[in-house]
């Protein structure tokens, strides 16, 4: 089985030699250069330079001289062997050979996902690295493995939302044969690999779009990272709409990626009648209808209407949002942290976990505190728990503390034992962080990697700093935060798996695998049947009775998060998983149940 993505983007091999092609609308003058010759590269009307180049094989470097100045490489670069500024590589995708021709995937309601860096969760740093530690994952209980972005970034070290081509898998890794390797071996052992794609803006270092095609961007819509992406630009919008399309279905295409997951796509500004994101979700569903694949939102908005389902249930753009609200309870409960947009939760945290629990978003457009009382969310009870994707901790709720703490150095080990079961065991699609799964006692620092730019270095060190300076823990004496542009904050990241063979650590993988392996014999076949709706319901201020109805049976959650007993009557239901010594009786504090009956 041979897979390749055909585009009007970039660079194709043919029977002769290789197709080259470049949108440079704001150019005046562009010249192919292939293994240090010019090659014309005529116009071709609305923008685009073609030409084809015979004789060309795969391997051979090449780039666009833009004015007969600039050297730049292709945008759509398939692999950048020298960093993102040096020529780009001529890849024959169909080169690989691949062993899962009969994968589609696996129904999203069997997802349990493993986030990761590729960089920091091996030793190796490396797919091939990722790749020997995929059988552990396995045997885990994860079902799919998520990587943050791996399109070229500047530097060898980066969590990859400075990303700036996006076809291109970072060199840092390996090459793009290690990277479907790895997604073949992933296959091969039942697990479905999801990508972290960026569509919203492009890093602060290699990106030469600016240089010949202006029109990329827009002043029109302004985004954290300056000028917005012109999804809606009358002369432009179409090919820079195509551009981040053809992106998605190359990953999923040439790749075979299971599913894809778009980060902060609130900040995707569209002014169009029909949104990228409705287009985008459209566009892979009529495109790969035999297949699971599976599309999640980052979306601090919290809009349900791009999660909507059709009459069987199945999604009609994107099935699943990052549940933010519902992480921000349970680290309010477990922490007692209030700064920030936790202040928003931190008033009536099980209150807003109960809404959570049963109907996906604790805000369904009440006004927000952290937003100076702006309406935030769209109603979302309607929607099932696989709309949502919940965790306890994630690649940006460690990494953007000033020292990377993960959860188990800031929580009562017993009550996250019960929070663990309260995300491994409920009905929604949970993730771990990676090395969750053993409480890693590694941090997950901010790093970045942009020399020999010092100056755009001294920036991001002293930007960090800044950063956290009106936190009192760091008033006084900001030198103790890691310096993101040191290896060694890259290095500290780096998970220690020798840590899983040792105490605590050991009894905490043991007993995640043991809620994972609870969760696929009994909470997966319901969620695979229909559903019916779900209720929550405070019996006390600080106790939480959650019940999802599915037409398969019923699961229920109670858990009491306070520090006096919670008397409960179990009746004829189930137990599934418990830590209370005997919830027959009572449920002592930070204890909880999970209970299923079959249907009515």
């Amino acid at each position: 089985m041979r897979r390749a993505h055909t585009m009007a983007f970039g660079s194709e091999l043919s029977g002769t030699g290789a197709r080259f092609a470049l949108w440079a609308p704001t150019a005046r003058d562009v010249t192919l250069v292939v293994d240090g010759a010019d090659h014309a590269l005529p116009e071709a009307g609305e923008g685009w330079r073609r030409a084809e180049v015979p004789g060309v094989r795969a391997g051979a470097r090449y780039g666009f001289r833009i004015d007969s100045d600039l050297v730049v490489p292709d945008p759509a670069s398939r692999f950048q062997p020298d960093d993102v500024s040096g020529l780009s590589e001529l890849v024959d995708p169909a080169a690989y050979r691949w062993g899962d021709a009969a994968w589609t995937g696996r129904p999203f309601e069997e997802a349990v996902i493993y986030e990761l860096h590729v960089g920091t969760a091996t030793p190796e740093g490396t797919y091939a690295g990722l790749e020997a530690r995929l059988a552990a994952l396995r045997d885990l209980g994860v079902t799919a493995i998520e990587l943050l972005p791996i399109a070229d970034f500047k530097g060898t070290r980066n969590w990859g939302y400075d990303g700036v081509l996006p076809y291109a898998p970072d060199a840092a890794y390996g090459r793009p044969e290690d990277l479907k390797r790895l997604i073949d071996r992933a296959h091969a052992l039942g697990l479905m690999v999801f990508l972290d794609a960026v569509y919203n803006h492009f890093g602060p270092a290699g990106n030469y779009l600016h240089a010949y095609a202006r029109t990329f961007f827009t002043e029109r819509h302004q985004t954290p990272w300056g000028a917005g992406i012109n999804f809606d630009g009358a002369e432009s919008g179409h090919v820079v709409r195509q551009y981040f399309l053809q992106n998605a279905l190359y990953w999923l295409e040439e790749y075979h990626f299971d599913g894809l997951r778009f980060d902060a796509v609130h900040a995707i500004l569209d002014d169009s009648e029909r949104h990228f994101l409705a287009e985008l979700g459209e566009t892979v569903r009529a495109r790969l209808p035999n297949r699971h694949v599976h599309l999640i939102l980052e979306n601090e908005a919290n809009q349900a209407r791009w999660l909507e389902r059709d009459a069987r249930g199945t999604p009609l753009q994107h099935d699943a949002q990052w549940a933010d609200d519902l992480h921000h309870c349970w680290h309010v409960l477990l922490t007692g942290e209030d700064a920030g947009y936790y202040e928003s939760f931190a008033d009536k945290p099980v209150e807003h976990l109960a809404r959570c629990l049963s109907e996906g978003f604790a805000y369904q457009g009440e006004p927000f505190k952290t937003l100076g009382d702006h309406p935030r969310g769209e109603p979302s009870a309607h929607l099932p728990p696989s709309a949502f994707v919940t965790f306890l901790q994630n690649h940006d709720q460690v990494g953007n503390r000033a020292l990377g703490e993960r959860l188990s150095q800031l929580a009562d080990p017993a009550q996250l034992d019960l929070a663990r079961a309260g995300l491994l065991l409920a009905p929604q699609i949970p993730m771990l962080w990676m090395g969750e799964e053993w409480s890693a006692s590694t941090p997950f620092l901010f790093f970045v990697d942009f020399a020999p730019d010092a100056a755009l270095n001294k920036a991001v060190r002293e930007g960090r700093r800044r950063e956290f300076k009106s936190f009192a823990a760091f008033a006084d004496d900001t030198s103790v935060i890691p310096d993101p542009t040191e290896e060694k904050t890259f290095r500290d990241s780096k998970l220690d798996w020798s840590e899983r063979e040792r105490s605590p650590h050991r009894e905490v993988l043991a007993e995640t695998t043991r809620l994972l392996a609870l969760r696929r014999e009994h909470v997966v076949p319901l969620t695979k049947t229909a559903y019916r709706g779900a209720a929550a319901t405070l019996p006390r201020p600080d106790v939480v009775d959650c019940t999802w109805r599915f037409a398969g049976g019923t699961l229920r959650f109670v858990a009491n998060l306070g520090t006096r007993e919670f008397g409960i009557d179990p009746g004829a239901a189930r137990t599934v998983w418990t830590n209370a010594p005997d919830p027959a009786r009572a449920l002592p504090a930070w204890t909880g149940l999970f209970l299923t009956s079959p249907a009515e």
